[in-house]
């Protein structure tokens, strides 16, 4: 639940208007203003850790911009190092290091069931809306080692805008999505037995240090929302909003070298089509912690 003191919670007025217009109060209206070219990402100099750390605060995301080194893990890991997101998300299908290869699969099996190891457009959603409360997603890095032949464009919202309209427009919506049983990721079948069971929460809530939190997907297959019409109501609202041409809504299509940094912010991908002698390859590392200083 999200506690009465804080600006968040819908019957707080007068913190959340403050905490509002300090959230629009020069909020970039352009992709550019979220990029930092840096020299080199595994060493950030202080200027550039600086730079992106503004950008993080402000939107929760940043987006650098360095050398095409090639497919380096270590690349992803040692930025994330850097804003002290040190705590990985092992699950079924990352590598052995715990971080995600994102690429088309050779075949269906296994990895070629899931979305993110096709060439399919994958719709709006933050990343391990599906894990348990205390394994949430914070913070996750995207790093492009190489880009596809064509396509493969990522749009960005920063989930506290999402939250932010959804207010203003009825503060019913966030009551509705701060329910303890607001949606329920129906448990993930191996054969006959259990390889992930159910899991029920909210989409909006608090972290210990009072930030704001987003589960959230557009998936209706892997979902189920509560039945009440003010449930109801609140998704038809998130849909409604995702699908307008917001002024706060990024889109970018990460190239080699270049990194999406971000606290878990909404986002979605189009499909993409890979040559023979270029399939697209993303590093994506998730976080139980979330960017530092933000």
């Amino acid at each position: 639940m999200i506690p009465a003191s804080s600006p968040f919670h819908p019957d707080n007025d007068n913190p959340y208007q403050a905490w509002r217009e300090a959230k629009l109060d020069g909020y970039p209206q352009r992709l550019e203003d979220l990029v930092v070219s840096v020299a080199n990402p595994k060493a950030l100099t202080t200027a550039e850790r600086a730079a992106l750390l503004e950008r993080c605060r402000k939107t929760n995301m940043a987006i650098y911009v360095g050398p095409n080194l090639g497919e380096d893990k270590a690349i992803p890991r040692l930025m994330g190092r850097q804003f002290g997101l040190n705590r990985l998300d092992a699950h079924l299908l990352s590598d052995e290091d715990d971080i995600s290869t994102l690429t088309v699969a050779e075949s269906s099996a296994t990895k070629g069931e899931f979305i993110p190891y096709t060439n399919r457009p994958i719709r709006w959603h933050t990343d391990g809306y599906y894990n348990p409360a205390g394994q949430q997603i914070l913070g996750m890095i995207l790093h492009c080692a190489t880009p596809a032949a064509a396509g493969g464009v990522n749009a960005l919202l920063d989930h506290e805008i999402l939250y932010l309209l959804l207010r203003d427009e009825n503060p019913a919506h966030i009551r509705a999505l701060m329910q303890e049983n607001a949606m329920s990721i129906p448990p993930r079948m191996d054969g006959d037995n259990v390889a992930r069971p159910e899991e029920t929460g909210p989409v909006f809530s608090t972290l210990p240090g009072g930030q704001l939190h987003m589960r959230y997907t557009a998936r209706t297959r892997s979902i189920s929302w509560q039945q009440d019409s003010a449930t109801q109501n609140a998704v038809a609202a998130i849909e409604r909003l995702l699908a307008q041409d917001l002024p706060w809504k990024f889109q970018h299509r990460l190239e080699a070298g270049m990194g999406l940094l971000c606290n878990n912010v909404l986002h979605d991908r189009t499909g993409f089509t890979d040559a023979p002698e270029q399939k697209r390859v993303i590093y994506r590392v998730r976080y139980y912690d979330r960017i530092g200083q933000t």
